[in-house]
């Protein structure tokens, strides 16, 4: 059997020979008996079947006589019963719909009585007494009960009397006309005599006779007369002569959103409390048709008094002839353009059709406008702001204007008048500043290569031009930040970016290319002390503009928030752009110009430090690392009584270190007391690198010239070049020389240490080899036998 079934049968029929024909017989056999097995199975169990069979047919017939007994009891007790349940059952719902029509009319009988007391009330109070507030209550009332009852026949029955004898909805439309128009015309006089109770008074009426909208217009032309006057004193009680000094016009429409807002601020409470909650927003809405007036006369008066319109004519036609011309190719003579930066000191300025002094005023006015503005939009838009956030929870899509800002005049003019003119002199301002600031670039002063000689300044040692730039762009970002107008960042930091990578960066590479490129006079010497001292100082410039662009964007970003890897600490800029996600924006657009800018920067300063190394250090490595080797034998006999010429003051064992450090010493130090520490460590990693190869090949060059005692001078020779070397550096600067510190320890290895390491590729005797197993049999072979 296979698995609980028996084998395919042979089948006899098909059988060839005897032994098929027994195996088949074998098979039935087998089959017969499992066949019988289970029949004799089922016969066993076949009393036990009939036994629960008998067990079921004796619990059916006790079910039949309990089903028969079950209809006699249904059909005889509870039929009666069910019947009596019936009537009841319908009884009780015809009485509560008799009782729910009862209630029904005497709530109309209540309402026709409270209609009919208020019609009388209405005509009663404004008949001789006048009493205004109580008619207005009477209305009030009245607007509390259903229309369909006021206008019912039922109404029109039973409230008409001798005395007022019109129906219900005209005797009360009538009244509220009167009223109204009477409140009115007492508002107006109260607000001509300037009765502030009056017109609170009155004000607070309106809504009772059903109003609201006529009271609220009122009221919004109210305040509007108030802020119109304010506005023409503020802006004609100054002389014309003061109009043109300081941020007149900046401090006038900084005065009208304050006005505007303090009436907003002040009447919000009395407004909401007897009109309702948000219906102060209307009056806001009709307080800003008043504010389109008003503002937009003082940016007219602005732009017109201001000349903008020439100064942007003059600003859009400068020629920047000093960057042109510091970009374009030098003759082939060599000799200076008549027109060129070398002769910029004896040229006219520039500065002659575009006063920058000016430039700079319309840019802190129109910032201060901007801000204002931004100030009180976002004043505005709280205020209107919907009570309950429409955000889901932990959700803040910030504030959103509302419909009647975006939509207005002043807005309109806020972008045409300010914005654009923003973006335009604030580009212009800061590239003619980086223009100005390379006419005027001056070089420290006092600047050797000689340690024994003092520096004439102090570090950091960079042009002039690195600090005044950069003054600027924290001044340009600053003042763009402060306007809150995402347009205006949007604009202006992209701008400044591109200024910084064409202007900027193109002019350092253009002096770092032409006027101080360290090239040897003589083949094979070295470059002029003054080339090296002016190229370096222009790569401390690249160095410390990168520290000042990323202060500049801590400042502004918040250098927490730039840290914070899951947004836990909330960017500084939300409270200067509360809208929508304008924050995000804004902070991108300031990393964006950052990434720019040390990307530009980074690669021109890798390019210097190289040509640093190549034509200033690469040249002087071997002589270094020759005279430091100079007649050192590593096949001693017997202990040496060292080498005596210029070094008889040194001890053997720091021969080779001592010439080292004097050499490297005398190479590195006074280029490292001019560059600042990251340039020095970047040139460092360079020098270091290529002097980790030297050595490499200096050692490779003893093959066959160490014995086991010169070994164990050169590995200490070569410890000592290494500390000697990255001394004043990064401890990581170490790694460079790996493969030296390897080949030393090989060589020294007794019989039975090699034998664990010479196929030991992937660190089993705890060694991270960087040399591979052909190059440690090398290093190894360099000691004879």
């Amino acid at each position: 059997m296979e698995n609980g079934h028996l084998a395919p049968a042979t089948d006899v029929y098909a059988a060839t020979s005897v032994a098929e024909i027994h195996a088949a017989l074998a098979h039935l056999q087998l089959q017969e008996a499992t066949v019988t097995q289970r029949l004799n199975a089922l016969i066993a169990s076949q009393k036990d079947l009939s036994r629960e069979l008998g067990r079921l047919d004796l619990l059916r017939a006790h079910l039949g006589t309990q089903a028969v007994n079950t209809r006699a009891i249904s059909n005889g007790m509870l039929s009666d019963a069910a019947s009596t349940a019936h009537r009841i059952s319908s009884a009780v719902k015809r009485l509560d719909h008799e009782q729910s029509n009862v209630k029904a009319t005497l709530e109309v009988v209540e309402q026709v009585a409270e209609l009919k007391a208020c019609v009388l009330g209405v005509h009663g109070s404004m008949g001789a007494p006048q009493d205004w507030e109580t008619a207005a209550g009477y209305l009030s009332r009245a607007s509390k009960i259903p229309d369909d009852v006021v206008n019912g026949s039922f109404a029109e029955e039973i409230v008409p009397t001798a005395e007022v004898p019109d129906p219900p909805r005209v005797t009360l439309d009538t009244a509220a006309e009167s009223l109204c128009g009477l409140f009115l015309r007492e508002f107006d006089k109260a607000t001509k005599e300037k009765d502030n109770s009056r017109i609170t008074r009155f004000f607070k009426l309106f809504p009772l006779i059903g109003r609201t909208d006529t009271g609220l217009d009122a009221y919004g032309r109210y305040v509007c007369q108030g802020v119109a006057s304010q506005a023409r004193t503020n802006f004609n009680s100054a002389a014309p002569a003061q109009r043109k000094e300081g941020y007149f016009f900046g401090n006038t429409i900084t005065k009208l959103f304050e006005h505007i807002a303090e009436i907003v601020a002040r009447h919000e409470s009395l407004v909401e409390r007897h009109y309702g909650p948000g219906m102060m927003a209307k009056v806001i809405e009709r307080l800003q048709i008043e504010a389109d007036v008003q503002g937009g006369i003082i940016l007219d008066t602005w732009h017109d008094e201001r000349n903008i319109d020439r100064k942007l004519t003059d600003v859009k036609s400068y020629a920047f002839s000093f960057l042109v011309q510091s970009f374009a190719p030098k003759p082939p003579s060599g000799l200076p353009r008549s027109s060129s930066p070398a002769n910029a000191a004896g040229r006219v300025s520039e500065d002659e059709g575009v006063d920058m002094k000016e430039v700079d005023g319309l840019l802190g006015e129109s910032a201060l406008m901007l801000g204002r503005w931004s100030l009180y939009t976002r004043f505005i838009s709280s205020k209107c702001a919907p009570r309950e956030s429409p955000d889901p929870p932990g959700i803040d899509h910030g504030l959103t204007l509302p419909q009647f800002l975006t939509t207005s005049n002043l807005h309109k003019k806020v972008s045409s008048h300010l914005v654009e003119l923003f973006t335009l002199m604030a580009t212009f301002f800061f590239r003619r500043s980086v223009e100005k600031a390379f006419q005027l670039d001056e070089s420290p002063s006092d600047l050797n290569l000689n340690p024994a000689k003092p520096l004439g300044a102090n570090p950091p040692f960079i042009t002039s031009a690195v600090d005044d730039v950069m003054y600027i762009v924290n001044q340009v970002i600053q003042r763009s930040l402060s306007t809150s107008q995402r347009a205006v960042v949007g604009s202006v930091v992209p701008a400044v970016g591109r200024v910084l990578g064409s202007d900027f960066i193109t002019m350092i590479q253009r002096k770092m290319r032409d006027e101080s490129y360290p090239k040897p006079v003589i083949q094979g010497g070295l470059p002029p002390e003054d080339k090296v001292i002016s190229f370096l100082v222009l790569t401390n410039n690249l160095d410390v503009a990168n520290d000042y662009i990323k202060r500049i964007l801590e400042t502004h970003v918040g250098k927490q928030h730039q840290e914070s890897t899951n947004g836990a600490t909330p960017s500084p800029l939300v409270d200067l752009f509360p809208f929508g996600h304008d924050a995000i924006f804004v902070e991108n657009t300031l990393k964006s110009m950052e990434h720019s800018f040390t990307s530009k920067a980074g690669e021109l300063l890798n390019d210097g430090i190289q040509v640093t190394f190549v034509n200033v250090l690469k040249p002087r490595v071997r002589p270094i690392i020759a005279e430091a080797f100079r007649d050192i034998d590593y096949v001693p006999v017997e202990e040496s009584n060292g080498i005596r010429d210029d070094d008889a003051d040194i001890d053997d064992a720091d021969l080779v270190k001592s010439r080292f450090d004097r050499g490297w010493g005398a190479l590195i130090r006074p280029i490292k007391r001019i560059l600042t520490p990251a340039n020095f460590d970047r040139l460092l990693t360079f020098a270091v690198n290529y002097l980790a190869g030297t050595l490499e090949k200096r050692i490779r060059s003893y093959y066959g010239r160490v014995n086991e005692l010169g070994a164990v001078r050169l590995e200490r020779d070569v410890a000592g070049i290494i500390s000697a070397a990255v001394v004043g550096g990064k401890y990581g600067l170490r790694d460079a020389f790996t493969k030296c510190t390897q080949m030393t320890l090989i060589m020294n290895m007794e019989d039975d240490e090699w034998e664990e390491v010479v196929n030991d590729d992937i660190g089993e005797t705890g060694i991270p080899w960087v040399l591979d197993a052909e190059e440690r049999k090398r290093a190894r072979a360099i000691v004879k036998g």
